[in-house]
């Protein structure tokens, strides 16, 4: 009778739990999981004719370390938030028509930066580890391999047709991923002129901030954090008193408007959340908005802190709202920067909220365009060392350990574990020493895995988690969306978003010039011509043999009526022998 209802009580439990959580009886029969698949081949149906329209916009979501695994938890962490299980969510970026996979090594690392990866999908070209905005000939530090091995990116590009520019990060502007729309350096950290090296300024390499100025007219909006690097270190900072960065005593940021106001347009700098609401897209021109010294605040805090500085959902919209008056188009870079550097961290609770966050940008844009005439990618740089594992139960917390009907798994160290790690990083539970000692996993028993500030285990310990080398998504919608197919290299997604937009060399898709649809490549065919009749693999072996065997009897029959022949004439040579013999005698 214990056993019994000690069963029925677990049984209960389970249900109750699946029940809490969004599993549903419907869910337990066939037929749901025929029409969700059914669905799905329906909308798959639909997009059989390609959309061949030019893409007058053109708008680049990059998640800046947003790996395959950080994508599912994202989404996962998103449904939970909404009170649902999560694994069943969908998050703006999965509804995406087309999909393929990015290969990101850069042309001299395995596992590449964020410098060398922008470097590719913004300007088309593969470079090498840390460089910005360079072909491989570049070599890292080194000032004087920059000179004649400049690339442009798409943003030059479209600036050069005429289009509108933006560029909106959670990272400060003169970061890597913002860095390769406008700059060329050998450095990526070179972000003011205090990080330049002496053969730096002895050859004349211009710090990524000066280069940001420098290029400025062609950007219309810049949205993100960085303003330290724009003014001189004999002042403080607006905001927090703290010391600026620049040596050379410009003030950049003073200058820009000045130009801006000197050919005549409505140009506006704001460094906080109540100037940036305030502005007006209907008759603003050009909009600058720097809210940190360095990078913005992640979003959780900046949520804790009450939201003194837009989110990156809120920056995208102002710099759409800015850029569509444009009636030549635009191109949009936006970067959900920060997800990077909380995997960095091994701090999964911020990087998953960046990723939620990061997701609503993309929805917000969504909802503002058309896919008629906007092309819009989702993609990351490279991924990370992150994982999601440990064969959790359906709706378990994201950043719970890993359980099952309500009990939580054990290592072989008879300790929890959760279902989120990294494979390297300051997450590890060793001894400080750098020497090799025996060591025991932190017990996480107890341990409030859910807290902002928690870092999640690792199995190998380092000062800053790694990038990863596996491969990225890509995800597309809209004009020529469809030319995302496949596993691509990573410089192929700034060939296609010039391709589709009619910018840069390739035109061969402008002004009604549309190519016809490429129909989908055959397999290799593996029939055989034979006899006028194409046969597969099998059959032309069978027919090979048959026709053998034929050769063969026709030999025999050669042979055969050539003996028959021979013996023929022998009988008559002997015939014709006793003939003479007889007449001899005679």
């Amino acid at each position: 009778m214990i056993r019994l209802a000690t069963v029925f009580v677990s049984f209960a439990a389970v249900a109750f739990i699946c029940e809490g959580i969004g599993w549903t009886d419907e869910e337990e029969t066939p037929e749901y999981w025929h029409n969700v698949a059914k669905e799905e081949l329906q909308v798959a149906l639909g997009l059989q004719k390609h959309n061949m329209n030019v893409a007058k916009n053109v708008i680049l979501f990059l998640g800046d370390g947003m790996s395959v695994a950080t994508i599912t938890a994202g989404r996962i962490l998103k449904g939970q938030l909404q009170g649902n299980s999560g694994e069943e969510t969908k998050l703006a970026m999965d509804q995406f028509h087309h999909a393929g996979l990015s290969r990101t090594y850069a042309v001299n690392k395995q596992v590449a930066d964020s410098g060398s990866t922008a470097t590719a999908y913004l300007c088309g070209v593969k470079s090498t580890y840390y460089t910005l905005g360079l072909s491989a000939k570049s070599r890292r530090q080194n000032c004087s391999s920059e000179k004649g091995n400049a690339v442009d990116s798409i943003l030059v590009d479209s600036f050069k047709a005429g289009k509108s520019t933006g560029v909106v990060t959670t990272t400060r502007i003169n970061h890597a991923t913002p860095g390769a729309a406008y700059a060329h350096t050998a450095y990526r950290s070179w972000y003011s002129d205090s990080d330049l090296t002496q053969e730096a300024k002895e050859n004349g390499c211009k710090d990524i901030a000066q280069q940001f100025y420098d290029s400025s007219d062609m950007i219309t909006v810049t949205l993100g954090g960085g303003r330290q690097y724009f003014r001189p270190k004999t002042t403080k900072d607006v905001e927090y008193g703290t010391d600026n960065d620049r040596d050379d005593g410009q003030e950049l940021i003073d200058k820009w408007e000045m130009n801006q106001k000197n050919k005549g347009l409505n140009a506006h700098y704001v460094w906080n959340k109540n100037d940036f609401d305030s502005v007006d897209p209907v008759t603003t021109d050009k909009l600058l908005g720097l809210f940190e010294p360095s990078d913005m605040q992640y979003e959780v805090d900046r949520v804790a802190d009450g939201s003194k500085e837009p989110s990156i959902m809120e920056m995208t919209e102002k710099a759409i709202q800015i850029l569509q008056k444009n009636s030549k188009g635009y191109f949009l870079l936006v970067e959900g920067g920060r997800i990077d550097h909380a995997h960095h961290g091994t701090n999964a609770y911020r990087a998953l909220h960046e990723t939620v966050a990061f997701d609503k940008a993309i929805e917000k844009a969504v909802e503002m365009t058309s896919d008629s005439d906007t092309l819009i990618i989702v993609t990351a740089d490279h991924s990370h060392t992150f994982t999601i594992g440990g064969y959790s139960d359906r709706g378990n917390d994201i950043f719970g350990l890993a359980t099952s009907n309500g009990n939580s798994y054990k290592a072989l160290d008879a300790k929890p574990y959760t279902t989120l790690n990294y494979a390297n990083g300051q997450g590890y539970q060793g001894p400080s020493s750098t020497e090799i000692e025996p060591h025991s996993r932190q017990n996480l028993t107890g341990i409030d895995t859910d807290a902002v500030e928690y870092h999640q285990q690792t199995a190998v310990p380092l000062s800053s988690e790694t990038h990863g080398g596996d491969d990225v998504a890509i995800l597309a919608r809209g004009p020529m969306s469809h030319l995302f197919h496949g596993v691509h290299q990573q410089n192929y997604i700034a060939y296609v978003m010039r391709y589709a937009a009619c910018v840069g060399s390739d035109l061969g898709h402008c002004e009604g010039n549309s190519q016809p649809e490429v129909p989908e490549p055959e397999p290799p065919s593996t029939s055989n011509p034979f006899l006028g009749m194409n046969l597969d693999t099998t059959a032309t072996a069978v027919a090979l043999y048959v026709q053998f065997a034929l050769l063969i009897c026709f030999a025999f029959f050669i042979i055969f009526l050539s003996m028959i022949v021979i013996k023929k004439q022998n009988k008559k040579a002997e015939v014709d022998a006793v003939k003479s013999y007889q007449n001899y005698s005679l």
